[in-house]
């Protein structure tokens, strides 16, 4: 049965909508990014400007419900020294788990079986497996995250890179991700104040030995990437900027969004067919 709603984002709809869509289906997205400085020409919203861009083209496609963007992150790195105003917002660890698992503890609460978590902020990563596991063991929902970025790893978008894999195309606010927000809004992106590129350096604090090749939090060593530091960004890259941005069209970007959009629905249809039994679903501390 077709589900005839104006939009798949749920905040826009009424709850009897929700109720409606319950009866057919049981999974839905949630969308979360980060607020961080993207180099002199991308805005702070980047992360979540294509997350939500693919995320709403997987919904359209698959007809699955997605809560509103969540535009807050976990980017300590990107804060920089005080006073210098580079705008990014962040969050403790702690503050960003306890949020997801409370947003999805009041979805499950109310009767879905199944969350993808759509990350479009990489950082995010590196706390979200105990957020993923508490919610599965306390409640047998299914959990699971869908990470459509194209960092040291092209994947699907291989081909519309035009970038060298020494300019690291996929990384921040370079040629994929500056497409990214051109193909949602143009003016968005101010292509007067882009440099042509930068590549990463070697954090100051670490001898000429170790190489820092992109923004991974790995440091190669030997020719090896056995090594990591807690790092700011601005020790490896003075603007934010990992790539060239002039390499970048709304075209390519429309694109790399629809083929992330409708790789992440087929794999909703998939994810469609589970069965779950959620056991502990009353979100009892939720206050």
């Amino acid at each position: 049965m077709a589900l005839d709603f104006p939009t798949w984002n749920m905040g826009y709809l009424c709850y009897p909508d929700v109720q409606e869509y319950l009866k057919h289906k049981d999974i839905v997205m949630v969308p979360v990014a980060s607020l961080e400085q993207h180099s002199y020409h991308c805005p702070l919203l980047t992360d979540s400007i294509h997350c939500e861009a693919i995320t709403k083209i997987a919904a359209e496609t698959a007809q699955v419900l997605y809560t509103p963007q969540l535009w807050i992150g976990y980017s300590p790195h990107h804060m920089g020294p005080p006073n210098l105003g580079l705008g990014t917002i962040t969050v403790r660890a702690e503050t960003w788990r306890n949020l997801m698992y409370d947003i999805c503890r009041s979805l499950i609460h109310h009767g879905f079986n199944k969350i993808i978590l759509v990350v479009g902020h990489a950082s995010n990563m590196k706390i979200i497996d105990p957020l993923m596991r508490s919610l599965k063991y306390e409640t047998g929902a299914l959990i699971g995250i869908c990470r459509p970025w194209a960092e040291n790893y092209l994947g699907i978008v291989a081909d519309l890179i035009e970038g060298p894999p020494e300019e690291t195309p996929g990384w921040h606010a370079g040629e994929l991700e500056t497409s990214q927000v051109m193909s949602v809004d143009e003016k968005l992106v101010r292509m007067d104040r882009a440099i042509k590129s930068e590549r990463t350096k070697t954090p100051p604090f670490l001898p000429d030995s170790f190489i820092k090749k992109d923004g991974t939090p790995s440091v190669e060593f030997e020719g090896y990437n056995y090594f990591v530091f807690p790092m700011e960004h601005r020790e490896f890259s003075d603007t934010g900027l990992i790539g060239n941005p002039l390499r970048a069209s709304a075209a390519k970007g429309a694109e790399a969004n629809r083929r992330f959009g409708e790789h992440l629905a087929r794999a909703l249809r998939e994810l469609e067919k589970v069965k779950v039994e959620v056991h502990n679903r009353e979100f009892v501390h939720r206050v």
